[in-house]
């Protein structure tokens, strides 16, 4: 036989029902404990373990151990956007579904895994273009000279990104806009740090709400930019 990945193992342990439930629960971000995935998988705590068991062999879930409890969550990266293409192909495969979540908190915007999803973050990549913050087309998407002072002032640490693996600035079509928003290290470094600012919060779930200045950055990032260099500058 041709020395291939085996593909089917890693398919077979994301096609059953209940590790379809789990996978996207962590979807949200979160590491989570066998009990909470398996009251979002619909099982009893044994049947969640033995699940969770299948995730962990295929690569899809790691756990950390914290004193008696262990917390499972996404893998790595890579999981996550395989997961969230997946997403989008099961919403497109029959006419008559509804693009995306129904819940229209989450269509507005959400978390996936480590990025903004949802209309405000297809808004987002928009402003960002139109801007010159990021410059190409789909397929190679890049930081300006502009966008990296953007960046920078946004408290980015742009080297840092560049040395990981991950592509710095990914396209990603959103689930329920079937437009674009922004994933890769950037997009995730852009959430991290809204979150730490306070500029989003949790609301249920995978949802979040946006502070005065969160909705402001979304819309005007260059007006962030300048009021950030003003304030520097003082």
């Amino acid at each position: 036989m041709p020395d291939t990945p085996d593909m089917a193992f890693v398919a077979g342990a994301i096609a059953d029902p209940t590790r379809g439930r789990m996978l996207m629960s962590l979807m949200r971000g979160q590491a989570l404990t066998a009990t909470e995935l398996a009251l979002d998988g619909g099982v009893t705590a044994s049947t969640a373990s033995s699940h969770l068991g299948r995730l962990m062999d295929a690569g899809l879930v790691s756990v950390t151990r914290q004193g008696r409890h262990r917390y499972f969550r996404i893998a790595r990266p890579e999981v996550a956007e395989m997961l969230e293409g997946m997403a989008n192909l099961a919403s497109s495969s029959g006419s008559r579904i509804t693009t995306g979540p129904r819940d229209p908190a989450l269509r507005h915007a959400r978390v996936c895994y480590d990025h903004l999803a949802g209309e405000t973050a297809v808004r987002l990549l928009v402003r960002l273009r139109e801007h010159e913050l990021l410059i190409g087309d789909e397929d190679s998407l890049a930081l300006s000279p502009r966008g990296e002072t953007w960046a920078a002032a946004l408290g980015i640490d742009l080297p840092a990104l560049r040395t990981r693996r991950r592509i710095l600035c990914r396209p990603c079509l959103d689930w329920s806009e079937r437009r674009s928003h922004l994933a890769g290290s950037l997009g995730a470094a852009i959430l991290e740090r809204m979150v730490a600012l306070r500029y989003v919060r949790r609301t249920s779930g995978r949802a979040i709400a946006f502070s005065e200045n969160g909705a402001r950055l979304i819309d005007r990032p260059d007006t962030f930019i300048r009021d950030k260099l003003v304030c520097r500058a003082v």
